[in-house]
């Protein structure tokens, strides 16, 4: 590509994770002239972490995705602990259903999965340019007419440009099409991966080969403040790591550091004995936005899209973002497709189908159904610490044998609530939680 030649692209994709792949990957299927840029040196080099896979985002992607893609386990158990310092209380469910194929949810580790996906993009005909960071958003007016990078002759043309360049994208805050993230926003997230042999994680897990467990976690590991901790079995190593929201760790930096809060995870006595051995080759520290519903930015207007991480499109409720990211990627990418195929520019007006996709799909109604959600958790630091210690120690005076009758324990336990919270806060607090999951 000659220096300054203004080239054409039917579409630019900034961005090679979930989101820019699902959107290169679905327009360049179609035959459109796709250019997609990663500032990495492959898909993928940035994300050593472990991640959830959900199938039903991906088979509507490529269909055929479990034939060669390199997945971990499929998952046939979910638990959630609520700990303490010394125990947790917790729910699992197992189920044989999850046991056939096709198989619901996967393990995989992202920069393997991100430079598969990478793969099939490229096969559909999109060209990739990596190691090359978009430096600002070309304008025509108030229109988005391409990009200006570092390299590859500096200015690119294309009728529309879709920003999946993750959390708090640069280039849309350049341009004035959205403002700063808020740390109230966006989560902190420290994760490792253990390794150790496959036969160990199963005897410990319970389960057989390419069979896996999720263990997703809340309590006084993040010492009151907004976060969760998980754990996922790979193949031959385990993901764990904790995360809290931003504006926790700015307002109050007297809190303990993340890497500190991981390592105290760690070393719960429920914890321990699951990664005992491991042997910890890969550790990242990340950003994931949580706003939720309220801080999804405008996420189109003239000759621009925003997909995946970069519009906010996380359900923190359900720990949910691979499928939000591809389902957002390729809900801008069949705009586009059907844009083309209609005559029509990429005006404000056209794109504008692409926010009434997202808004009949399962993105939108669940981030709605959960909107109130980061402003119930954000004032109720007690869900954090007051509760977990209530509910562990509730359950050891109830399943401690020691001649006092049930009626008695009973009581000792409303008791502590009542003493914890009053009676008024008791309520308020389910009414609470009632209005952030209704």
């Amino acid at each position: 590509m000659a220096k300054h030649a203004k080239e054409k692209f039917d579409a630019i994709v900034v961005g090679a994770g979930a989101s820019g792949n699902a959107a290169a990957y679905t327009m360049a299927k179609a035959g459109l002239k796709v250019l997609q840029i990663e500032r990495g040196e492959y898909p993928g080099s940035k994300n050593v972490q472990g991640a959830i896979l959900y199938a039903n985002a991906l088979e509507k992607i490529i269909p055929d995705f479990r034939d060669d893609a390199p997945l971990e386990r499929h998952i046939i158990e979910q638990r959630i602990w609520v700990l303490d310092d010394k125990s947790f209380v917790g729910t699992h469910y197992r189920s044989d259903d999850y046991n056939k194929p096709p198989y619901n949810r996967y393990t995989i580790i992202r920069a393997q999965f991100d430079k598969w996906f990478s793969s099939k993009v490229r096969e559909a005909g999109a060209l990739l340019i990596c190691e090359t960071t978009v430096e600002e958003l070309l304008m025509d007016g108030s229109r988005v007419v391409g990009v200006r990078c570092d390299r590859i002759g500096g200015e690119v043309y294309a009728d529309v440009v879709v920003l999946a360049d993750g959390v708090n994208s640069t280039l849309a805050r350049k341009a004035g099409l959205h403002g700063e993230i808020q740390a109230g926003n966006v989560a902190l997230a420290v994760k490792e991966i253990l390794f150790m042999p496959e036969e160990v994680i199963q005897q410990r897990f319970n389960i057989n080969e390419e069979e896996g467990v999720v263990i997703e976690m809340m309590g006084t590991v993040t010492e009151g403040m907004v976060g969760t901790g998980f754990l996922y079995t790979n193949k031959d190593s385990l993901t764990i790591g904790v995360g809290c929201m931003l504006s926790d760790f700015k307002n109050n930096p007297q809190r303990t550091a993340p890497y500190a809060l991981l390592e105290k995870l760690k070393k719960h006595p429920s914890i321990a004995p699951l990664i005992e051995g491991g042997e910890m080759k890969e550790y990242a520290a990340h950003l994931i936005p949580e706003g939720g519903f309220h801080a999804v930015p405008k996420v189109y207007g003239d000759g621009w899209m925003i997909v995946g991480d970069s519009g906010g499109f996380v359900n923190a409720a359900h720990r949910e973002g691979s499928n939000l990211a591809m389902t957002t990627g390729r809900l801008a990418g069949e705009t586009v497709i059907a844009a083309k195929a209609a005559g029509k520019d990429m005006s404000t007006s056209t794109l504008s189908a692409y926010k009434a996709a997202l808004d009949d799909s399962f993105v939108m109604k669940d981030l709605h159904k959960y909107r109130d959600m980061p402003h119930v958790l954000h004032t109720s630091p007690q869900f954090f610490n007051a509760y977990p210690s209530l509910l562990n120690r509730a359950a050891q005076t109830m399943f401690t044998v020691d001649g006092v009758d049930k009626k008695t324990k009973e009581k000792e336990i409303f008791g502590s609530f009542r003493s914890a919270r009053r009676l008024g806060g008791l309520v308020s607090d389910a009414f609470k939680l009632w209005k952030a999951f209704r």
